[in-house]
């Protein structure tokens, strides 16, 4: 039996979490058009694993989804929230033998760039109700999303210095204490710092999930700029570069798989943050956003195919959540085994 770790996300999981939008949200002038765009998500997991949706309004939401969701797999969760960024707020699970510990940060929308007093509430009232089943472990003196880690599931976690090392997270730490308290906290025995790489439009000072991803103990795939020409270039063959020097424990270099960069979606003058590096995986599938860009949608998809060769991989338009600078990754939470019933 496996002492205490942080799970890969593919782990076998009890399900996921998804955290509703309603009209108090940012969403409100394009709620109707979020919401499906939730549904298809919800529809996708509800397929193969449990789906917790947490919301002030179940009765609205079950009216919503009960015709194209298999509602036998749905639990409702009765709560306020701010917004919908469920892989930031929800808790972030660590396994110690079959037990697994909840452990609550603190989520300060981003940096306190944004309201996040009743998000920052849901993983206690989870647990209180018992949607969150697990040992609950309070964390609250230290700032952290989930959107902000990776886990390989044998000890080590890639990460980026630019958010976890923002001054409006955890500021009074540094870099040497953040890391040992990553350490301690999630049983690790390495940490890779990514140094390199941003999405123009990202409001969380670079999630690593934007950028790179663990699709098994020694695969990484990341986003990858071949054009001089766009304002990413420069830090992301920077962030490449760092990548290739990366090693696994065992002393080998990772295998890179690069996914396309999306072409630029600009709203309001404003670029938004489109990256097919925020997919999910779940129990048989992969969920990635795509963006209605045909020929980056294609290669997309035949980059997870090649990397997660026994998972369905499906896509799910996602060009209304990049109007909140999110995409598919950040409005999911997945918990592993034995969390939700």
């Amino acid at each position: 039996m496996r002492q205490a770790h942080l799970p890969a996300e593919w782990y076998p999981q009890s399900g996921v979490q998804l955290t509703w939008p309603h009209k108090e949200t940012d969403w409100d002038y394009i709620l109707s058009e979020v919401q499906e765009c939730f549904i298809r998500i919800a529809h996708e997991i509800a397929k193969r694993e449990l789906l917790l949706i947490v919301t002030p309004n179940p009765e609205e939401v079950k009216a919503q989804i009960e015709e194209r969701v298999n509602m036998k797999n749905v639990r409702f969760l009765t709560c306020d929230t701010n917004d919908t960024w469920a892989r930031d707020h929800g808790a972030i699970t660590i396994i110690d033998g079959d037990t697994p510990i909840l452990l609550d940060f603190t989520f300060n929308g981003w940096g306190l760039k944004f309201a996040s007093d009743k998000d920052n509430l849901i993983t206690r009232h989870a647990v209180k109700e018992k949607a969150l089943k697990g040992i609950y472990e309070n964390c609250l003196g230290f700032v952290l999303e989930g959107g902000s880690i990776e886990s390989d599931g044998m000890g080590t976690l890639l990460t980026s210095s630019a958010c976890l090392l923002s001054p409006n997270r955890n500021g009074q730490m540094n870099k040497v204490e953040i890391e040992e308290y990553l350490k301690s906290v999630f049983h690790l025995q390495q940490i890779l710092w990514l140094d390199y790489g941003y999405l123009a439009g990202d409001d969380t000072d670079s999630h690593i999930d934007t950028l790179a991803r663990f699709c098994s103990p020694d695969t990484i795939a990341y986003i990858q700029c071949t054009n001089p020409e766009d304002e990413h270039y420069e830090a992301l063959q920077q962030m490449e570069k760092q990548l290739k020097s990366f090693r696994t424990l065992s002393g080998k270099p990772y295998k890179l798989f690069a996914l396309p960069m999306a072409d630029k979606i600009v709203e309001n003058g404003e670029r938004l943050p489109a990256t097919y590096a925020n997919f999910l995986i779940i129990n048989e599938a992969v969920l990635f956003p795509t963006y209605n860009q045909a020929e980056n949608d294609l290669k997309a998809e035949e980059v997870l195919k090649k990397v997660f060769p026994n998972h369905a991989v499906i896509g799910i338009d996602c060009r209304l959540l990049i109007k909140q600078h999110g995409s598919l990754h950040c409005v999911t939470m997945q918990y592993p085994l034995n969390v939700i019933g």
